[in-house]
């Protein structure tokens, strides 16, 4: 798979020695995204993946916040994964595992779960900023590996700007749009109809909707019981 990732680290800034790479995004959206989690990962325990973790600093905030769970965080972008190596290390967190190098395009992205290297069957997959900045091959192959790795109570976590009904939500997920589809005509803010179709196609109910700063949502999706 290409790297379809957003590259962090390019406004100017200096990157510090060890690699850390800083999002702006993570500083306004961190909070609220793990008030949606909160209800559903606290006192709970197991294995969770971030899948395309980018920096690396919404799974060291997570794993801040929920000692109690196994974080593996991923990527496929070199660079990315030296820095979410590097946040680990500054976290000093041991319930944050060294990053798995995932290409969401395989619905087979996490061997390790085969050979007993990586985690056991996921508590829940969370997922920002991804589908719209990749082909719709990675959105398929996030869903069937999901649906493959997540336990029967487990959760898929899906963040991000989206459509409803084939509109865009505000003024700037329209700009937005049409600045990914200028870079990668394959790329584009996805329409929740169109998830959720891909969802229930691997037995993925989406259960939950919820608002979220800057235009965004998250979507959660759970296993469709009895498949």
């Amino acid at each position: 798979m290409a790297e379809y990732v957003v590259e962090f680290g390019q406004d100017g800034r200096p990157v510090p020695p060890d690699g850390r790479l800083d999002a702006p995004a993570f500083h306004r959206n961190h909070q609220a995204i793990a008030a949606v989690l909160q209800p559903y990962l606290a006192g709970r325990s197991g294995d969770v993946v971030e899948a395309g973790s980018g920096t690396g600093q919404h799974v060291v905030d997570l794993a801040t916040r929920h000692p109690d769970i196994i974080w593996w965080p991923s990527d496929l972008n070199e660079a990315h994964l030296k820095s979410i190596n590097a946040w680990r290390a500054h976290a000093g967190l041991q319930n944050v595992r060294p990053p798995l190098r995932i290409d969401l395009s395989n619905s087979r992205w996490c061997p390790e779960m085969q050979d007993g290297s990586g985690p056991a069957k996921l508590l829940a997959v969370f997922c920002a900023n991804v589908i719209h900045i990749a082909p719709w091959r990675v959105a398929e192959g996030l869903f069937a590996g999901s649906a493959r790795y997540l336990r029967d109570d487990g959760r898929l976590f899906l963040y991000g700007p989206f459509k409803r009904d084939g509109r865009h939500t505000a003024l700037s997920n329209a700009v937005f749009d049409t600045s990914l589809r200028e870079r990668d005509p394959e790329w584009g803010v996805r329409d929740i109809a169109d998830v959720e179709k891909l969802g229930e196609g691997v037995g993925l109910n989406l259960i939950e909707t919820f608002e979220m700063p800057a235009n965004n949502l998250i979507l959660v999706f759970a296993p469709r019981q009895g498949d």
